[in-house]
């Protein structure tokens, strides 16, 4: 059973909230989970614990926050479903602090009205929901623009918070173009190197046995051109920049 100071800490300091699931955050997961930014993007490699920081932030939200609408979503939906079964694990383990009304497998609702929904990676099929307080895009670079495009409505009336996280996928999309944009997106970017649970043994042999291309985007962060991909990203951007010299006449 919790107290009351000890749940007035685990509200207010969500890196103390981790800890009480069992967790042990990165510096740079202490720095997310910290963070009061609305916009963010991961851009993280494999297994460093993007989706596990993700769920711990939906469940505090949902928790704490009575009436939150938090979504979660993926390119299909088995893969948001694996962000949301960690939600629900964390939710178990805390031994359900606030009573669930209906706890079914893509959708989470509460007691104190909070809602975590799943959301199916179609841009048919995710029209109508608005006021999110927390809006989740996992395997992000994978997600179609326009998809991104019909979700980011949901948060213009509630001024809720986007989260976006993967490791790159080509030069190309949305998530791409949001990194290397002048947004004021609050950015991480954690390579493999950086994970203390991803040992240099098995690094050197992903190095190995993967395409540079593959090991250098799922482990290290880097956007590079597709490799059937005909004319590089840098040269096309080139083609269209206007430098036109002025004459004075």
């Amino acid at each position: 059973m919790v107290s009351l100071a000890e749940d007035l800490t685990l509200a207010l300091d969500r890196v103390s909230f981790a800890k009480r699931l069992g967790l042990e955050p990165d510096p740079w997961q202490e720095s997310l989970l910290r963070s009061t930014s609305d916009r963010v993007l991961l851009n993280c490699s494999r297994q460093s614990g993007k989706s596990t920081t993700a769920g711990v932030l939906a469940l505090h939200r949902a928790l704490y926050h009575p009436g939150s609408l938090v979504l979660v979503l993926a390119p299909a939906l088995r893969q948001s479903q694996e962000l949301f079964g960690k939600v629900t694990g964390f939710y178990r383990t805390l031994s359900r602090p606030v009573s669930s009304k209906g706890e079914r497998r893509l959708s989470l609702e509460l007691e104190n009205e909070s809602r975590i929904v799943t959301l199916p990676g179609t841009e048919k099929t995710i029209r109508g929901f608005s006021g999110a307080s927390l809006l989740l895009v996992d395997e992000a670079a994978r997600v179609a623009n326009d998809l991104y495009a019909s979700i980011r409505p949901m948060l213009a009336l509630s001024g809720g918070r986007l989260l976006a996280m993967s490791s790159p996928f080509g030069t190309r999309g949305w998530f791409y173009d949001a990194w290397v944009s002048a947004e004021p997106w609050e950015r991480y970017e954690v390579p493999a190197t950086q994970v203390p649970r991803i040992s240099p043994e098995f690094l050197e042999e992903e190095r190995r046995t993967l395409r540079e291309w593959w090991f250098e985007q799922e482990y290290m962060c880097r956007f590079l051109d597709a490799e059937t991909q005909a004319f590089r990203r840098e040269d096309i951007d080139r083609a269209f920049e206007e430098e036109v010299e002025a004459w004075d006449l």
